[in-house]
């Protein structure tokens, strides 16, 4: 058996949007844009994900995702997520092995988003594709969605599990989550650290609201690196009132809610 992929980290931390958003324009407000030094000119990016009705794409693991971020190419990604028990990372790499991504395909990139209480691995494959759109943050409709993540699929997506075109089946089903037009705020941490603000309003329709989840994350290469900025993070959002003290379910909800 090839080894396993070798991961970096994302360290996610949910903040409280009453608190760290503007009540009205629901903007981050000035004062967290201070701590970061962010510019308070946001960029904007469309994301939908695909699945069928009974969710079965995402219940097998599987994020299939369509973004679309001002200035960039339309971007594909094929995300296969496994939960990590603590903080036990080499058991989830090993798993993500024996399902075939291992150290010898370079295309997929393994990474642990860490939150407030857990973490994810997940691996991912990124495609850029050139749809000839003008519009900087259109996205396909559902046809043209399916067709473009069926044609770009890749074997281990397509293939998963054993059984021959299961991605391609799953997505010939396929309707629209989504699409949730976010917002991401660019500042740093700590001296050198790159830290991301958004803001991704997303629909709860059972209750007729929309909830502004709101995040501040960093990447780090090590874990004990991440380790050492996160708790000082954490820290410092708890002072402020601002921090949210569980995880951040982004995904989860536009699935629930779309």
């Amino acid at each position: 058996m090839a080894p396993n992929l070798k991961e970096d980290y994302e360290i996610k931390l949910l903040l409280n949007p009453d608190v760290a958003l503007d009540p009205v324009a629901h903007k981050p407000t000035a004062e967290l844009l201070s701590l970061f030094s962010a510019s308070p000119t946001p960029t904007q990016m469309n994301v939908q994900f695909l699945d069928d009705d009974d969710k079965s794409i995402y219940n097998a693991g599987w994020s299939p995702r369509i973004r679309r971020t001002e200035g960039k190419p339309l971007e594909l990604t094929y995300k296969k997520r496994y939960p990590i028990t603590g903080e036990d990372v080499h058991t989830a790499l090993s798993a993500a092995n024996s399902d075939g991504f291992d150290a010898s395909d370079t295309k997929y990139e393994a990474q642990v988003e860490w939150g407030y209480s857990k973490m994810t691995l997940s691996v991912t494959r990124e495609k850029k594709v050139d749809d000839g759109e003008v519009d900087a943050l259109s996205l396909p409709d559902a046809e043209k969605s399916r067709k473009m993540l069926i044609d770009e699929a890749p074997g281990k997506f397509k293939d998963f599990g054993g059984t021959e075109d299961w991605g391609v089946r799953a997505l010939s089903a396929a309707r629209v989550y989504g699409p949730i037009l976010a917002e991401r705020y660019v500042g740093t941490w700590d001296g050198n650290v790159k830290v991301y603000v958004e803001v991704w309003p997303i629909m709860i329709r059972r209750e007729g609201r929309v909830e502004y989840v709101t995040e501040v994350s960093f990447k780090a290469k090590k874990r004990s690196e991440g380790g050492t900025v996160r708790d000082g993070l954490i820290e410092v959002l708890r002072e402020k009132g601002w921090l949210c003290p569980v995880d951040s379910l982004k995904t989860q909800l536009i699935m629930e809610n779309y």
